[in-house]
């Protein structure tokens, strides 16, 4: 190599001054040293010089790749991953349950068999320093609540991040409103097959348009990533404080009255010594919701109830703990507050309160087939629906036991029994099954999911 005589000079140099110095021990060496200062020499000089090649080397290979990284198209970032859940749903108390419907399961039903319950595929990466894409869709979502299946558009938002580490940033698009822990939770990672509906009934589909601005120190921001990929159930990074506007209409659906919902959520996980982690939490939105109405009863008793054009008064506040799973954990929310609701006449849609939430146990059981999760949840309700048309009251207490195995991390087998206390029919709108309330009934569902 050209510099090796350079380097050899410039390594050399220090040492042989310092051989030189005295120059009595000079013109008298001892036998043999020599001989031992060359070696000693040869030494030094091979380990500068390894060294000098290695810096050489890891700054050239640092060069290359930052090079590449600068000549890399923002598509070639772009990871594709997602889950699919296939399940089916059998009832018990035939004579009991010809009414019973659950909004957010269509396989509760004497007429469905099987069905594909979420097709998600999600692209996401960052795309620059400061920006991150995020989008997924569902190959089998509901299409315009006709109960028919097609491809939905469920996130599509971009995180402009204003540093470094991301601890501040904007999230612009459609996406997760930021109320209650159990809607944040992926659907991938929630043990029970579907989200309470006292929390879900606030945002159902879990998603608006709008801007949200979110905060949480990088460790933090670290520790939410683990509780989800150390499979603890968590609910994902949505930062310890978060505050934002959207459209407040629900998921792919435009507003109505051009004014916008508020909202604003803290929550902070809390770990101890012994590794167990609390996350207590806290959200409320304001805002006015327009319902949509349409005819109910038939022949002369038919009515269309009247509603207000520019929205009724949407309020909630909720409060959240979740122990996760270490492996025994406990998770809380209650939400309370007032929203839009028929009247018992049937006559118009008014503004009345409201209140529920669920309380849920859990544990992670480690086995040599793979990780096993029971679960015990109570769900309670009192309500009203005000996505559906004309926002009918909806009155739920049930309770669930089930059981998530995964044998494999790219597979997952649930099974869960449901029994209901109660729960109103919000589907019908004509004929005597409207508002009849289903008691003492009993289902048992099995889902088998696959992640790639």
């Amino acid at each position: 190599m050209s510099h090796r005589p350079v380097a050899a000079a410039l390594l050399l140099s220090p040492t042989l001054l310092a051989q030189s110095a005295d120059p009595a021990e000079a013109s008298a060496p001892k036998a043999g040293s020599f001989e031992a200062s060359v070696s000693a020499l040869q030494q030094d000089f091979e380990a500068r010089l390894a060294a000098l090649e290695q810096q050489v080397a890891e700054q050239k290979t640092a060069r290359e790749a930052a090079e590449k990284a600068a000549k890399s198209k923002w598509y070639e970032k772009i990871s594709l991953r997602g889950y699919t859940q296939f399940r089916t749903t059998s009832l018990f108390n035939e004579d009991l349950t010809p009414d019973l419907v659950v909004p957010a399961d269509s396989s509760v039903s004497e007429k469905e068999t099987f069905m594909i319950r979420r097709g998600r595929f999600i692209f996401s990466g960052d795309v620059s320093e400061h920006v991150f894409l995020y989008a997924q869709f569902d190959a089998f979502g509901s299409v315009g609540g006709t109960g028919d299946k097609g491809l939905q558009t469920r996130d599509l938002y971009a995180d402009v991040a204003l540093d470094a580490d991301k601890e501040y940033r904007f999230r612009v698009g459609q996406s997760k409103v930021p109320y209650g822990f159990v809607n944040l939770q992926s659907s991938q990672n929630r043990a029970p097959m579907e989200r309470p509906d006292a929390l879900n009934s606030a945002v159902e589909g879990e998603r608006d348009i709008g801007v949200f601005f979110y905060w949480a120190p990088k460790e933090i921001r670290a520790l939410f990533r683990d509780l989800v990929r150390k499979g603890l159930k968590g609910s994902g990074d949505y930062g310890v404080l978060g505050f934002g506007a959207y459209s407040g209409q629900g998921l792919n659906r435009s507003d109505q009255n051009g004014e916008f919902h508020w909202i604003g959520r803290a929550s902070y996980p809390i770990q101890f010594d012994n590794g167990q982690i609390l996350e207590l939490g806290a959200q409320g939105y304001v805002g006015d919701f327009v319902v949509s109405t349409q005819q109910l009863g038939s022949g002369g008793g038919a009515v269309t109830p009247t509603a207000k054009s520019d929205g009724l008064d949407d309020e909630r506040v909720a409060l959240s703990a979740t122990l996760y799973p270490q492996p025994l954990g406990f998770e809380a929310e209650w939400t309370w507050g007032e929203g839009p609701q028929l009247n018992d006449t049937l006559t118009a849609v008014g503004v009345e309160s409201l209140q529920g939430g669920y309380l849920q146990v859990n544990t992670l059981v480690e086995t040599s087939k793979g990780p096993m999760f029971p679960f015990v949840r109570w769900n309670y309700f009192d309500g009203a629906r005000k996505f559906r048309a004309n926002a009918p009251e909806n009155d739920i207490n049930e309770l669930d036991l089930g059981i998530e195995w995964s044998p494999w991390p790219e597979l997952e087998l649930t099974v869960m029994y449901t029994h209901t206390f109660e729960r109103t029919n919000t589907t019908d709108t004509s004929g005597p099954a409207f508002y009849e309330t289903t008691e003492d009934a009993d289902r048992l569902a099995f889902q088998l999911q696959w992640n790639y």
